[in-house]
């Protein structure tokens, strides 16, 4: 468990990536063929309480939704990547964007194309269904499930290795 704590410690900016992670994967269509994703409140909590600590937030996906650019508005994420078939380019734009390094980042993914990324990252995190290679490339893996709690999970790990959590909870205990 140390070197997961020491690697979460170093996280400035956390990325995420939206199906599987931030949702439970499952693609949802209207009969406009609108498409429909469901969030997870507790998960949306977690991000605001991690990002009440400094912590910057971005999302790098590689589908296009609308209603991903109003989740990221309304959790204040400033940092939104859509669209990106090739999530590396995308991740080192980003850095670019923040002048933030590799060694300073967490990524969260659940399959086999958010390696690149995981694998270039101080912190990285998958989904307890995510393929086993890339459960070998986490450095930490949620109990909870992908859309229900998982992305909470991992706030809350990061703000325990860095000594926020305490400190944020605290303000709900008064």
């Amino acid at each position: 468990m140390q070197p997961m704590i020491e690697q979460a410690r170093a996280v400035r900016l956390m990325i995420f990536d939206v199906d599987g992670v931030m949702t439970d994967g499952g693609l949802l269509y209207s009969d406009s063929g609108e498409e429909l994703k469901s969030f997870n409140s507790l998960d949306g909590h977690g991000l605001k309480m991690l990002q009440s600590t400094g912590v910057k937030l971005a999302i790098i996906t590689g589908r296009t939704s609308r209603l991903v650019e109003h989740r990221a508005r309304n959790l204040g994420i400033q940092y939104l990547y859509q669209g990106a078939h090739d999530k590396l380019s995308a991740f080192e734009a980003l850095l670019a964007e923040t002048s933030v390094s590799a060694t300073e980042c967490g990524y969260m993914g659940d399959d086999v194309v958010d390696l690149p990324v995981m694998r270039r990252v101080a912190f990285s995190a998958g989904v307890p269904h995510a393929p086993e290679l890339v459960l070998r490339h986490a450095h930490f893996v949620p109990q909870r499930a992908a859309g229900h709690g998982a992305v909470r999970e991992v706030c809350e790990a990061i703000m325990q290795a860095q000594g926020t959590l305490e400190g944020v909870l605290a303000h709900y205990l008064r």
